[in-house]
């Protein structure tokens, strides 16, 4: 079924704020779970408010907390995000990561004990469309093997580029596995088969069944090897940069999800020199379909595209997940 946008974040904001929680922060947090859901990102938007509101019930998320700086050096800067809503400290960071580059050129912040941002593109968009190139990724819970392993030891680390550009910003947002685990459970819940395989069943055979693979939890890593390590290096940098934990002390910790190490870089760029440059990469790229009749996108191309649609006909949203969050 589709709703209308401003009634899908009316609902959000009435729950949080039936919660005790103040009105800006409430429709702060409302419009990232809003704007998820209306750019077709359902996964961190609709489907996992319920997840958010469990977290703070439970006290693994603190609605008023603000972050603290901890150390400067330069362009560097590490903060300590206090267990506060992790897309709030996330848009923090990115904001003073595009201070600290427009005075620098580039600007790099870190933050430890933060908690899960939902949609990592939200903040790659907020670089770019401030005019700066952002680049920022996060560690999560264990919940990846590595490759050779079948034991869940590597995060499932969101690796965020993003690229300004007039006419629609291209916009990287990956996880380190062939889906990631938002993306499963949408699957699951619509019992549809995935495109391609996506992680292991309980013989150990590679899978389509999205319910196989979270019952396995032994999704599979993008590129095979090179995702693995891609992962391990992501948990390495978050660490190392933030001061903070890393996927074996958040796991172990017990503390479910929170906790979590992230980055945000930014790099100052000449938009209007690039212009030219980042339109013929991209119109290059787009005749590599020879005789096919398929469409070739550049990330970020089909989120505007569902922008539009969720704007003009109403936000897609699953009418169970929908009744849930009117139950809260």
């Amino acid at each position: 079924m589709r709703i209308p946008y401003q009634q899908l974040k009316a609902e959000f904001k009435r729950v949080l704020t039936s919660l005790d929680i103040k009105d800006s922060i409430a429709d702060a947090c409302a419009t990232i779970f809003a704007d998820n859901s209306r750019d077709g990102v359902y996964s961190h938007g609709l489907n996992r408010f319920p997840t958010f509101v469990e977290y703070i019930k439970e006290g693994l998320v603190y609605p008023d907390a603000q972050p603290a700086k901890v150390n400067a050096f330069g362009a560097i800067e590490q903060w300590d995000g206090n267990l506060a809503p992790g897309m709030l400290n996330a848009q923090f960071c990115m904001d003073r990561a595009i201070n600290l580059a427009n005075d620098n050129g580039i600007g790099c912040v870190a933050i430890k004990n933060t908690n899960h941002w939902m949609r990592g593109g939200t903040y790659g968009l907020q670089a770019a469309e401030a005019g700066y190139i952002g680049i920022c990724f996060t560690n999560t819970i264990a919940n990846l093997p590595p490759w050779g392993g079948t034991e869940p030891r590597l995060g499932n680390n969101p690796l965020i580029i993003a690229v300004p550009r007039q006419g629609g910003n291209v916009v990287l947002d990956m996880a380190i596995s062939q889906y990631s685990f938002g993306k499963l459970w949408q699957y699951e819940a619509q019992h549809k088969e995935l495109p391609v395989p996506g992680g292991y069943d309980k013989e150990g055979n590679l899978s389509t069944d999205a319910a196989a693979i979270l019952a396995t939890k032994r999704a599979l890593p993008i590129g095979f090897w090179k995702g693995s390590g891609l992962s391990l290096v992501l948990d390495l940098l978050a660490t190392l940069l933030s001061g903070g934990d890393s996927t074996s002390v958040i796991t172990q910790s017990g503390r479910k999800e929170t906790g979590v190490s992230q980055v945000f870089i930014c790099i100052k760029t000449d938009n209007d020199k690039n212009a030219a440059l980042i339109d013929e990469i991209i119109s290059y790229t787009k005749t590599g379909n020879g005789e096919s009749d398929n469409e070739i996108l550049y990330p970020g191309e089909n989120m505007l595209r569902t922008r539009e649609q969720s704007l003009k006909e109403g936000v897609w949203v699953d009418e169970k997940a929908w009744e849930k969050v009117k139950a809260l």
